[in-house]
């Protein structure tokens, strides 16, 4: 094998392998390949919340609330399309209730 040949082949291998690195750090910092964050174990919004509040045993205001989904689950959450949900779910007596304004919690029977 040829010199110019070997270097060519070895730095299309160092290449791939150097992107194959970068896609590994993004996907170990939650990160997909366009650069969108990924989320963890494939939960709606609804859920987190849930699994919020299940933890927290007490009801949360909107702030609070997604502020623990951006710190547990390493995402942020649209404040407008959270609150849409979990007043749909309210008004539908499924899991979750309204203590006060923006404020949300768990159904006694869901707790």
């Amino acid at each position: 094998m040829s010199e110019d040949l070997r270097d060519t082949v070895l730095s299309a291998i160092e290449d791939s392998l150097d992107a194959q690195l970068r896609a590994v750090r993004r996907l170990r910092k939650g990160q997909n390949p366009e650069g969108e964050v990924v989320r963890r174990r494939g939960l709606s919004q609804v859920d987190m919340a849930y699994d919020i509040l299940r933890k927290a045993r007490t009801p949360l205001h909107i702030n609070d609330l997604l502020e623990r989904i951006r710190s547990g689950f390493g995402i942020a959450v649209d404040r407008e399309s959270l609150v849409s949900s979990l007043t749909k779910k309210v008004a539908r007596g499924d899991r979750f209730l309204r203590t006060k304004p923006n404020t949300f919690g768990l159904r006694p029977e869901v707790r």
